[in-house]
């Protein structure tokens, strides 16, 4: 390819890391996809499923991309696995409250549909004790699931999570997403894992090599946070500032305002 060829759908950069070879996905701005460049490979049509444990995990991570999929009318469905009656570090989780706050969030990144599938009222559901049931979830719900939505691009946490729930649901997405024969169950070509807030404090180290400009969707992302009263902090890793600041410092390596960094534990083309 020459200097000033491009490619039509996304350029590719090899990387070679521990002896292993990973795909780095350099995606490119928004004024160049309206020239028939499309977004992760996605075309307008397409669909892509987002699995988050819990209201705001669809923000907090790939909140940016959301709403640039969407607004290159990509489909995106949400399928938020649990919301319980708990307490929390200042103040309270109300399972009615954050059900609210996840569809206004919803509702600011343009999700095509999102549901809540655990909703505890009890405080006593451990779906790290449910991974199997886990798995039967995200692969068969019927609002937003691998069978209802067949997805060509499935988000999932990444496994450098330390919430307990974040790695029961990482786990069973993973296992979720294996591949099967055409025809048996639907089969993402793209699997990308994204972060949490407070990832940046974990043992486990993961190659963050795709990268989406969200410098045109900031805005979207942070109403969407803003939507999160009683989740968000005035400081430290869940306050929008800081959100705000992370992005900036991923998008800032490639020139670009704003950027949200994802694993990529599947792309095939």
């Amino acid at each position: 390819m020459g200097r000033n060829e491009h490619p039509s759908r996304c350029q590719r950069i090899s990387c070679d890391c521990a002896n292993n070879i990973a795909a780095a996905w350099i995606i490119k701005g928004h004024a160049v996809l309206e020239s028939n460049h499309s977004i992760l490979g996605l075309v307008p049509g397409d669909r892509a499923l987002v699995i988050a444990p819990h209201p705001d995990d669809e923000t907090i991570g790939p909140g940016g991309t959301i709403a640039r999929l969407a607004a290159d009318r990509i489909e995106v469905h949400v399928l938020c696995v649990t919301v319980r009656s708990a307490p929390m570090w200042g103040g309270r989780s109300d399972p009615a409250t954050r059900t609210q706050e996840f569809e206004k969030a919803c509702a600011a990144l343009g999700v095509t549909s999102s549901a809540i599938a655990w909703v505890d009222e009890t405080g006593e559901l451990d779906i790290s004790n449910r991974r199997r049931a886990l798995v039967d979830l995200i692969e068969r719900h019927e609002v937003a699931s691998l069978a209802a939505v067949r997805p060509q691009a499935l988000f999932i946490p990444s496994a450098s999570g330390f919430h307990q729930d974040h790695q029961a649901v990482h786990a069973a997405a993973f296992a979720a997403a294996r591949a099967q024969p055409p025809g048996l169950k639907p089969t993402s070509h793209l699997v990308l894992g994204y972060r949490g807030a407070e990832e940046r404090w974990s043992s486990h180290n993961e190659p963050w090599w795709l990268h989406v400009d969200t410098s045109n969707y900031w805005h979207a992302k942070e109403e969407a946070l803003r939507a999160y009263g009683t989740q968000m902090r005035t400081a430290g890793p869940r306050s929008i500032r800081q959100i705000q600041l992370m992005d900036a410092a991923a998008g800032s390596s490639l020139s670009w305002e704003y950027a949200e960094s994802f694993v990529p534990y599947r792309i095939a083309c």
